[in-house]
């Protein structure tokens, strides 16, 4: 008959092995710097010029208010909402700050012949481009894998997007959260193609398309418009 110690190491090593096999998983990427990203929007709406917001310009944080309240309701007290429940308000979300970047973009070209102040036509280049960003960071982050409740149950896979952490498959022990998702519409409004993160679905590349025909707009339009009246 063997000795205990002696029995019980090597299920110990095998229980090692195991452990360091199978590295601990991360969690669901927080929403607390998406939900940042949405107020910002409506910050940059705010400080734009009358002419290129749909009614007041207050209007589009009023719109984000009930929608993110009840998100930061559920983070202050502890309460945890369905991942249905989250998703549906994201979505809400995203189609009223859409919605809002749609509006302005379109009533600038309108309004584009007839603006002869450079300085204001360049105030509101910057503040579109910045806001475009921001709205389709908030897209991806979103779209990739149905969102980050789905990714972590996926265990933070390549879906809609790959990173160059998922490559090589992932692990579980590194999750995209939304600064990657800002980096990746960064390099999309600026450089107008992927950098190191790939669209891999046709939504994600629609996405990515849209975001930098409208930056193109923004840029070329607005800033040569500008050019042409400094110049005048």
């Amino acid at each position: 008959m063997k000795p205990i110690n002696q029995t019980q190491q090597p299920i110990a090593d095998k229980a090692d092995n195991q452990a360091s096999a199978h590295p601990g998983k991360v969690g669901i990427a927080p929403r607390w710097a998406a939900a940042i990203g949405a107020i910002a929007i409506g910050l940059l709406y705010l400080a734009l010029p009358g002419h290129l917001t749909f009614g007041p310009s207050w209007l589009l944080l009023a719109l984000e208010v009930p929608l993110l309240l009840p998100l930061f309701f559920a983070r202050m007290t502890g309460r945890t909402l369905s991942p249905k429940t989250v998703r549906l308000l994201t979505l809400a979300l995203l189609g009223v700050v859409t919605a809002g970047l749609a509006v302005s973009i379109a009533l600038l070209i309108i309004t584009l012949p007839t603006n002869k102040q450079a300085s204001t036509l360049l105030r509101s280049a910057a503040l579109l481009w910045c806001a475009n960003i921001l709205v389709f960071a908030l897209w991806y982050w979103e779209v990739d894998g149905r969102g980050p409740h789905q990714r972590h149950l996926q265990g933070h896979q390549a879906a809609d997007f790959m990173f160059p952490q998922q490559v090589n498959g992932n692990d579980g022990s590194w999750a995209p959260h939304f600064v990657d998702y800002l980096f990746v519409a960064f390099t999309g409004a600026t450089a107008l193609s992927p950098a190191d993160t790939y669209p891999l679905t046709r939504p994600a590349k629609l996405l990515m398309m849209t975001e930098a025909i409208l930056s193109l707009i923004i840029i070329v339009l607005l800033a040569a418009r500008a050019v042409n009246i400094l110049g005048s």
